[in-house]
């Protein structure tokens, strides 16, 4: 019989794995469909800078903790599979238009001088100076976050699902559960497409999905589906080096030419189709601001369901009244972020030890 059965092969699900395996435990990880091909391939890979201390909310140190973990992952993954995961530390720029918007921004860059984070506000010269390509009539205020970083959603999923193959873990595709058997306050077994799947442990991991999988165990928590909708350019060398941020809407270069502009936020449901209204936005967007960008073709578009949260914090622990079941899920745009860190405290909670990170705030039924 397996330790754990993880119930979703995302981002969240194959980090959980491949931390589990490599402290021996036997992993069984199921998907409903093709694991890494949802929500964590669909987004653009950026890793805000954060910094962990003590009297932090659990949430930030989560977040440091996660921001500490990405690079020693990175390198150890390719040290392991032979693949690179993207990793870059790009930096990042930050963009207001309106005064209301520069304000918020200055506070927001003032709180992450107070966490000992590097943040300088730039004029428009300095800006055109560090990236000439971008359109600067209309911006009020510009901040550089140095340390903000990237990675590559598709490679860094490929390498975890073969790190996690080479520890030992299982990860079985189009597994759907379709009920979960729960006797005596344990999870007994899971009654999937495949057959019934039994484990010493189980965790849901499912990222949009995982509130459909809990009700069946009688649990009823806020996460939703949000649509987020992409556009993908091409051209020769990137217009921009730096991620480019204005709200929630970004520029991510990547190294070899190609520009990923998102995102927008969309309670549809289960609707992962792309609109014209939307891609016409995000591609207007994107042409306004880096003019270059005119040159490029538009190589692809898609859109992808995150996990919202009723107030933005995961679900992260134990499900209350089953000591052998618990929950990673409800990350919204911070799974890929916080995945090592959310890999890290899971596993530590699910081997008997403390997480290192108070989960509290994260119960279900908080």
């Amino acid at each position: 019989m397996d330790d754990v059965l993880i119930i979703g092969g995302g981002v969240i699900g194959l980090s959980l794995a491949w931390d589990l395996a490599k402290h021996g435990c036997r992993v069984h990880v199921v998907d409903q469909g093709e694991p890494g091909r949802e929500a964590s391939w669909a987004g653009a890979g950026i890793l805000p800078a954060a910094k962990a201390n003590a009297s932090q909310h659990p949430y930030e140190q989560l977040r440091g903790l996660a921001c500490r973990l990405h690079p020693q992952w990175a390198a150890e993954l390719k040290d392991r599979t032979g693949i690179d995961t993207g990793y870059r530390r790009c930096g990042g720029l930050h963009l207001a238009r309106t005064a209301g918007e520069a304000a918020a921004l200055a506070g927001w860059a003032g709180l992450l001088h107070e966490e000992g984070i590097e943040v300088e506000r730039l004029s428009t010269a300095e800006v055109g100076e560090i990236e000439p390509g971008l359109h600067m009539k209309a911006i009020t205020a510009a901040f550089h976050v140095p340390r903000e970083s990237q990675l590559r959603n598709p490679w860094h999923l490929g390498a975890l699902a073969k790190a996690c193959e080479l520890a030992g873990a299982t990860i079985t595709p189009r597994a759907l559960v379709t009920d979960a058997i729960v006797l005596h306050d344990q999870c007994d077994r899971l009654q999937t497409s495949l057959g019934p799947l039994q484990a010493k442990q189980y965790c849901f991991t499912a990222g949009a999905w995982t509130g459909q999988l809990l009700s069946r165990l009688g649990f009823s928590t806020g996460i939703l589906p949000v649509r987020g909708q992409m556009v993908l350019f091409h051209r020769e060398r990137p217009p921009v080096t730096r991620i480019i941020n204005e709200g929630s809407r970004y520029l991510v270069p990547r190294d070899d030419g190609r520009v990923l502009a998102g995102s927008t936020e969309e309670e549809v449901g289960f609707d992962k189709r792309t609109t014209e209204e939307a891609i016409g936005d995000l591609t207007d967007f994107a042409l306004n601001l880096v003019p270059a960008l005119r040159e490029a073709a538009i190589e692809l578009t898609w859109a992808g369901l995150r996990p919202g949260s009723f107030d933005g914090l995961p679900y992260l622990g134990r499900l209350p009244g089953i000591g052998n079941a618990y929950v990673a899920a409800g990350h919204f745009r911070s799974g890929l972020f916080l995945s090592t860190a959310t890999a890290i405290v899971m596993s530590q909670l699910l081997r008997g030890q403390r997480p290192e990170v108070d989960l509290a705030p994260f119960r279900v039924g908080r």
